[in-house]
């Protein structure tokens, strides 16, 4: 009897360790769903050692989601972005990106062109008896398309920075201005010629502010800012004024045989000139691209190109009246002619652009 009750609790003891080794190593729960305290599914071993995922009822089925992906960092409804910058898909950055070196040819339009001529003699004795712009003269301009041959390369995907050549026809010296006429008032004197000209060469930098703004009209559009500075060749050239006012200096019926009673058609010669000026420019614009790697800047540029000058020299030739000692006067068969040196007229010019740009990438 003992050996049959000793058998019986060993029995006992090791069917019942077996059953609590059964129960730690596999415990289930009615009710269990099955995921962990982050939502994920846990997957529990079968007796079979199949592991099997446990579904949790609670949890929504995704939703399988077809064709391109979203754009990095955004949701359905918005989309997110880091330090101000949009992020995208990385075929859409990279079609704007800068990259390797590059070639650019851009027109524009000059909407807007402050500045005029001025005579720098204004002040000198004598200097109201020749005929030049002593009231600030606008340019005078017919349609002005500025051209710009620029080669650069990119330094990272937001810095770019290019040599430019910048040229600027199709300005010209007013072709009425008004000159003083000795007693503190202005007279019209016309001009023929003056074409002006201006050649400038400038290091340009250019940065690209979407970091800022975002690609915009749904990345297809990239915002960038720029500053160059260079010098400009600015030429005018040659032209002359005319006054045809006659100005009276000596009432005839008291002037003597010989005797300047006045002067009229006045003509001034201005030898024209080129002078090297500082020049700079600020530009705002949008980038967008075409197949084949070609860019395009859609472009507003502000360019200050310094001074227009003269090389101040002026020849002078004027008719001069003469009394003939009976009340009368008659004109000098020979004009009367001089010339002056060292007498400037010059003019600031700046210009407001609007400009397309191509630029190839290699």
């Amino acid at each position: 009897m003992k050996k049959v009750g000793f058998f019986a609790a060993l029995t006992g003891v090791l069917f019942g360790a077996n059953i609590a080794a059964d129960a730690a190593t596999y415990p289930v729960y009615t009710g269990y769903q099955g995921t962990n305290a982050t939502g994920n599914v846990v997957m529990l071993p079968t007796a079979g050692g199949v592991v099997m995922p446990t579904t949790n009822p609670n949890v929504a089925t995704p939703t399988r989601i077809t064709g391109s992906l979203p754009r990095v960092g955004s949701n359905s409804n918005q989309t997110t972005t880091v330090a101000g910058r949009q992020y995208y898909q990385p075929a859409d950055f990279d079609r704007l990106a800068d990259s390797g070196l590059y070639v650019g040819l851009s027109v524009g339009y000059s909407a807007s062109i402050s500045g005029g001529m001025i005579a720098d003699y204004m002040n000198e004795d004598g200097g109201q008896f020749v005929p030049g712009a002593f009231q600030e003269a606008s340019f005078n301009t017919d349609t002005v398309i500025p051209l710009q041959l620029s080669v650069g390369a990119s330094i990272n995907n937001d810095l770019r920075v290019d040599f430019g050549y910048l040229r600027y026809s199709g300005l010209a010296y007013p072709s009425m201005v008004q000159s003083a006429d000795g007693i503190g008032g202005y007279v019209d004197a016309t001009v023929d010629g003056g074409a002006i000209t201006s050649n400038a060469t400038m290091l340009n930098l250019y940065y690209n502010i979407d970091a800022y703004t975002g690609y915009l009209a749904g990345g297809m559009l990239r915002p960038y800012v720029g500053v160059g500075v260079g010098i400009a060749l600015n030429t005018i050239a040659d032209y002359v004024v005319y006054d045809g006012t006659f100005y009276s200096e000596m009432e005839p019926s008291v002037a003597g045989p010989g005797d300047i009673t006045g002067i009229s058609d006045v003509y001034a010669y201005h030898n024209g000139g080129t002078t090297e000026q500082l020049a700079f420019m600020f530009e705002g614009g949008l980038t967008t691209e075409l197949d084949g790697g070609i860019k395009i800047d859609f472009f507003v540029r502000y360019s200050n190109l310094g001074k227009v000058k003269t090389s101040g020299s002026i020849v002078l030739s004027q008719t001069q009246w003469l009394g003939d000692g009976a009340g009368g006067e008659y004109p000098n068969p020979y004009d009367s002619v001089y010339h002056y040196t060292n007498w400037y007229e010059s003019g600031r010019l700046s210009t407001i652009d609007l400009g397309l740009r191509l630029r190839l990438q290699f």
